[in-house]
């Protein structure tokens, strides 16, 4: 079979390869899933860079999101019921970058024959990390503030649609002013452009309270880090939490305890793989239910940009890293 692989960490054009690979076999608990399509997700680029939450295990294939057909079982309750079904596959260890993947039966899920393959395929990493973060762990309110970073990504975007759907308002920070009128037609309530490479914190800070006022915001969410997660800190109001989901700046949060103090904030990590490896199997059938419906709503739904073969996977690392580019890339595995 077809699988992509990297023998050491470094930049995904140059340390890709797609190569040839034996056929896995599940063990007791596992399943044997015929992979159809993954998503080049920026955490997959991330793992294979050697700069993710998780140790690649050289020669290592990655992909953590996609769909595909269970095709075999290595025994147990879940593999049964599972078996010759569509499921979309959250692979934890990575590896769904390949015609075959062995994953856990708990890290699988059915998915409804009214989604597309590509759609399916991007089930998880954004539509229900925005969902979850939004309604399971923050739960926001109906005409609350959520202030969120990076929101011109696939996930801001969602972000921004579910505030609309929802009623709670969105303060959106990106770093282009090219993502302002996409993120306005989503339903983004109000948008303040901010490049920490050529803009002063305090100028952030400033926009930030001229939209919200004293009040302060008292939601937030960052994948970014750095001065831009520093700056949100420090405009949380009494109470206020903010969800730290992501390091794209690749540098740490600044933080004085004394603002954690006086307005009794707090900031907490979000992985969504340790989320949902605490939920039951109830849980996750009820939460897919429910994206399902809001990807098919275009609420929670992922726009899709160019898709590549295995055997083209420079080509799609390179494509899904142009600042260009209009959707996600797509890998599209078998039929």
């Amino acid at each position: 079979m077809k699988c992509v692989q990297f023998e050491s960490t470094g930049e995904p054009s140059r340390v890709l390869t797609c190569v040839e690979c034996d056929r896995p076999s599940p063990k007791h608990g596992e399943v044997l899933v015929r992979m159809l399509a993954s998503p080049v997700n920026p955490s997959d680029l991330m793992f294979v860079r050697g700069a993710y939450g998780v140790e690649p295990q050289l020669p290592q294939s990655p992909g953590f999101e996609g769909v595909g057909i269970v095709e075999a079982s290595g025994g147990g309750l879940r593999g049964k019921l599972f078996h010759r079904k569509r499921v979309a596959v959250l692979n934890r260890a990575g590896g769904n970058w390949s015609e075959y993947a062995v994953v856990p039966a708990a890290q699988v899920i059915p998915v409804s024959n009214q989604l597309s393959v590509e759609q399916a395929a991007t089930f998880f990493v954004n539509p229900a990390t925005a969902w979850i973060m939004i309604q399971e762990v923050l739960k926001v309110r109906s005409g609350e503030w959520l202030l969120q970073t990076a929101a011109g990504s696939s996930l801001g975007m969602m972000v921004a649609r579910l505030g609309h759907s929802l009623g709670f308002r969105t303060l959106n920070v990106v770093r282009n002013e090219e993502a302002v009128a996409d993120l306005k037609a989503a339903g983004a309530t109000e948008v303040v452009v901010f490049d920490p490479a050529k803009d002063s914190v305090d100028e952030l800070l400033s926009s930030i309270r001229g939209i919200v006022g004293e009040r302060k915001v008292r939601y937030a969410i960052d994948p970014v880090g750095g001065a831009t997660g520093s700056a949100v800190v420090k405009e949380l109001g009494h109470q206020g939490r903010m969800l730290v989901f992501g390091t794209l700046s690749e540098q740490p949060l600044q933080l004085n305890p004394r603002t954690l103090m006086t307005q009794q904030t707090s900031v907490e990590g979000f992985w969504l793989g340790n989320f949902m490896n605490d939920r039951n199997l109830l849980f996750k059938l009820k939460l897919v239910k429910r994206i399902t419906r809001l990807i098919l709503d275009g609420v929670l739904s992922t726009s899709i940009g160019e898709t590549f073969s295995l055997d083209q996977i420079s080509q799609a690392v390179t494509a899904a890293e142009e600042k260009a580019r209009s959707g996600k890339v797509l890998l599209q595995i078998g039929n």
